[in-house]
């Protein structure tokens, strides 16, 4: 399918690299108000034709489908220039500045034949029809809760601050978060708390968003263009919880039990960029007839319009260029409601008796209910279930990539202790054999390995665990120990070596020389040296217990004390040394030994 792309910014570009490995769509024509750019951009992503205006290109008739690819102020304008052209239209977000232009340009499609489909890809996502497949399972029990936020750093980029290009963080930003509130709770909406920050130009720079739904639950939204935020997503539940990485293009889902326990986790399937969802949908709907897209038709593209036009109203903020099919609303003790006949009403009034500035935050109620296409059924809370009801109720793994971490036999409402984890960690990479597993059929091996059936006992395991522990530790401090044992040998050496003279170091001196002057205790350290050299690896034990298995000479007695073996040590140093006069010190050496046994 051929297809053009109407402006040739920084999301144009997202969009071309998109199309460049998709299959079955082809990068045909790029249009801007400058054709260098246009032909700059051409050569960048190989689009075969560059146009220097819009309605160059809308006349080619080789053009099937437009994605449209400027700020929110002109969508309005080029829908209906597409329309008018015969060509189908995939829109960026937000679809309109207000619900009366976008309800205007889905009845020109729909009366034309054309589709019209707003490109808001979270809408397109495989992972949000898996996020609502988790909830339906009831694995968190009853949903009543949820949170979201999405902010970036944006305050720099023109079209973000000026009114007059529809600027403000609700329509670029607050969208998303909008969007998730009514993927998973719908939109039964019974009243909306709000407030926000405004720019000096007019805009709002900053929201908080409080949606109360019919049957109890809430949503608490938060988006800005002033600061980055962790843009995560949480659905609060009964008997759990569940955490999406990245609300603008999801990451990562992971699911909660009451002990705060990962239980299931899914990763994101790898992607282009993820556009591609969106512009397969679009095409898919073309060849098959179809104006709309079933992940985002015309009944949701417009109510997610008037929401934000009810409260884009609320806070008083009004586009210029839409004075004149502005939705009417009546505020009567400060409380604002839609009227049903919004799109045949007259000019939004002055509020004399307010003033706009001042009217930042507010709580209205929406009167009327609209049709969700949401997958999981807000009118119905899910049962509880059991462990195994629970299992077989979630999702299986998608795609290659995601991992399912749920423990066999779990009941989510009661607390951690109880649960066995599945330990093998081969098992994501076979999600059949897991299933097998847990349906009591005979696992099929995975590679080289086969999964084992066996129960662990929880106690045995525990006791096992310590005991692994417990040997690590002991080894750990044996090592630690012989490693300081020997640093402080080698301090020993060193610092004997700095101790002793220049001349009795020399190589030439024999080692008994050398000895000869040290005090008893420099001789003990000097022998627990080396025999602790001569018995390595084992330890050499103290200085005591080396003298004491000490043979000084074989001839004479080995239950001698320890200072006799230091005294014959002496002695046998003495006499082994080729001095001069050393014979006649053996001499009396030996004379004096003979008169103290005597």
């Amino acid at each position: 399918m051929k297809i053009g792309i109407i402006g040739a910014g920084n999301i144009a570009g997202t969009m071309a690299t998109t199309l460049q490995p998709l299959k079955g769509a082809e990068c045909y024509a790029i249009a801007s108000r400058d054709i260098k750019r246009s032909r700059a951009f051409a050569d960048k992503y190989g689009f075969e034709r560059a146009y220097g205006s819009y309605a160059d290109m809308l006349s080619d008739p080789y053009v099937e489908l437009v994605y449209i690819a400027t700020p929110h102020s002109h969508h309005y304008e080029h829908i209906k220039m597409c329309l008018n052209h015969g060509k189908h239209v995939l829109c960026e977000k937000a679809f309109c500045a207000n619900a009366t232009q976008a309800e205007e340009v889905l009845r020109m499609g729909e009366e034309m034949g054309l589709l019209v489909a707003e490109a808001i890809w979270t809408r397109y996502m495989p992972m949000r029809s898996l996020i609502n497949k988790v909830l339906k399972s009831g694995i968190i029990g009853n949903p009543t809760s949820l949170s979201a936020n999405l902010g970036y750093p944006l305050i720099h980029k023109s079209r973000m601050v000026r009114p007059e290009l529809a600027g403000g963080a609700l329509l670029d930003l607050g969208v998303y978060v909008l969007n998730f509130a009514s993927m998973i709770f719908g939109d039964d909406i019974d009243s909306i708390a709000a407030n926000c920050v405004k720019l000096d130009t007019g805009v709002d720079a900053q929201e908080n968003i409080m949606l109360t739904y019919r049957d109890g639950r809430m949503a608490s939204l938060y988006a800005t263009m002033l600061a980055q935020t962790d843009r995560r997503g949480l659905v609060n539940g009964t008997n759990g919880y569940i955490e999406i990485e990245n609300i603008n293009n999801y990451e990562m889902v992971r699911v909660y039990n009451l002990e705060r326990k990962i239980v299931a986790e899914y990763t994101a399937p790898t992607q282009i960029t993820g556009y591609e969802y969106e512009v397969q949908s679009a095409m898919r709907a073309i060849r098959e007839g179809r104006i709309e897209c079933p992940e985002m038709p015309h009944a949701q593209i417009l109510r997610m319009m008037q929401l934000m036009d009810s409260i884009r109203s609320a806070w008083g903020i009004e586009f210029p260029f839409e004075r004149d099919n502005t939705i009417r609303i009546t505020t009567p003790g400060g409380r604002v409601e839609i009227d049903r006949d919004y799109a045949n009403a007259a000019p939004f009034p002055e509020q004399d008796d307010e003033p706009a500035e001042k009217t930042k935050s507010v709580v209205r109620k929406i009167s009327e209910k609209s049709v969700s296409d949401t997958e999981y059924e807000t009118t119905e809370k899910p049962k509880a279930r059991n462990a195994e009801d629970a299992r077989d109720m979630l999702p299986p793994s998608p795609h290659k990539g995601i991992t399912d971490k749920l423990p066999q036999n779990v009941d989510f409402a009661k607390p951690a202790e109880t649960v066995q984890p599945a330990e093998q960690p081969h098992q994501s990479e076979n999600a059949r054999s897991i299933d097998k597993v847990h349906q009591g059929e005979k696992a099929q091996p995975v590679g080289n390995r086969q999964i084992d059936e066996t129960p662990v006992d929880p106690e045995q395991k525990i006791v096992d665990t310590i005991a692994g522990i417990k040997a690590e530790e002991l080894e750990a401090k044996v090592r630690q120990e012989t490693t300081r044992r020997k640093e402080a040998q080698i301090r020993k050496v060193v610092k004997v070596k700095k101790s002793a003279p220049e001349e009795d170091v020399a190589p030439s001196v024999p080692k008994e020389v050398m000895n000869r002057d040290k005090s008893p205790t420099e001789k003990i350290r000097d022998l627990g040296m080396e025999l602790s050299a001569e018995n390595e690896p084992k330890n050499p034990g103290s200085v005591t217990d080396q003298i004491r298995g000490l043979v000084i000479d074989e001839h004479k007695p080995d239950d001698r004390s320890i200072t006799g073996k230091l005294r014959d040590l002496d002695s046998e140093m003495i006499m082994e040394t080729e001095e001069p006069g050393f014979q006649r010190k053996r001499q009396e050496f030996d004379y004096n030994q003979r008169i103290r046994r005597d």
